[in-house]
């Protein structure tokens, strides 16, 4: 399977994850939402030298992957181009910081280590969380999700069709790259005196694509609003798991439990 072929398979996938049955694909989209906003926010609120107070906070993702049915392993393959962005960011913290705070046998930590770690931790749980909520809940859910909060309708429709849009683009492109290959047989790859045209095309081809797309959505009564969805009703449930969650991260923010438990342990 080449590049272009993975890439759509993996889209599908993705839809397909969101399709499943689980405890948490049948919350409430509008929750989920909320929750995982509030995840993020207390992830990132933490110091930047509480390492032991963040590490509890990989309980939330971690719980709910196995309750929704979908492996970690999945999450960090789907986001193996991300993630090594993400963990480069603090790389520069352990030569900018060299404060020490405290010593391993031979070995010094210092605070620019210590925080180096916590960033790339930050960046992984948030894209974990963010992960878990668009493999449990389906584009047109969430943007229901987030006309329920008011946010202008242009962004939410600007959203839906961006991710149509990806479908659409790769689909021109798996189409001209195999037009290519048939009228240059043998040939590596587009050469780069074709780069202009080709991309050239794939944006007109794909701005025509996507016009169509719309049109089709507003002969079918799209105006905005997303009552076709499958959006369930909003149970007693889901707000219980609101403030279950709710009050877990205030804990977990206000408390360092696992200095809280290694004190205990120590007494």
């Amino acid at each position: 399977m080449d590049q272009l072929s993975q890439a759509q398979s993996e889209l599908r996938e993705m839809d397909a994850l969101a399709g499943m049955d689980s405890p948490v694909h049948r919350l409430h989209p509008l929750c989920k939402l909320l929750v995982t906003v509030g995840y993020i926010v207390t992830v990132v609120s933490f110091s930047k030298y509480d390492f032991s107070g963040l590490v509890v906070m990989v309980l939330y993702p971690v719980l709910l992957f196995q309750t929704a049915g979908i492996p970690v392993r999945l999450c960090f393959y789907k986001l193996r181009i991300v993630l090594p962005l993400v963990c480069a960011v603090g790389l520069a913290n352990p030569f900018l910081d060299r404060i020490p705070l405290l010593r391993l046998g031979g070995l010094t930590i210092t605070g620019g280590m210590v925080s180096m770690v916590t960033l790339m931790l930050k960046g992984c749980f948030s894209l974990m969380a963010s992960f878990l909520l668009i493999a449990t809940t389906s584009i047109d859910s969430l943007c229901a999700a987030l006309r329920k909060l008011h946010v202008p309708e242009m962004l939410v429709t600007l959203l839906l069709l961006t991710y149509r849009y990806i479908g659409v683009m790769l689909e021109q492109v798996a189409v001209m790259t195999q037009a290519y290959k048939l009228r240059a047989p043998g040939q590596k790859g587009i050469h780069i005196s074709a780069w202009g045209s080709f991309l050239g095309q794939l944006l007109l081809r794909s701005m025509d694509r996507a016009e169509e797309l719309y049109n089709s959505m507003r002969l079918q009564g799209f105006r905005g609003d997303f009552f076709y969805a499958d959006v369930p009703a909003c149970t007693g449930a889901d707000v219980g798991y609101v403030l279950a969650c709710a009050a877990a991260f205030v804990c977990a923010r206000a408390v360092n439990l696992p200095a809280l438990l290694g004190s205990l342990v120590v007494r």
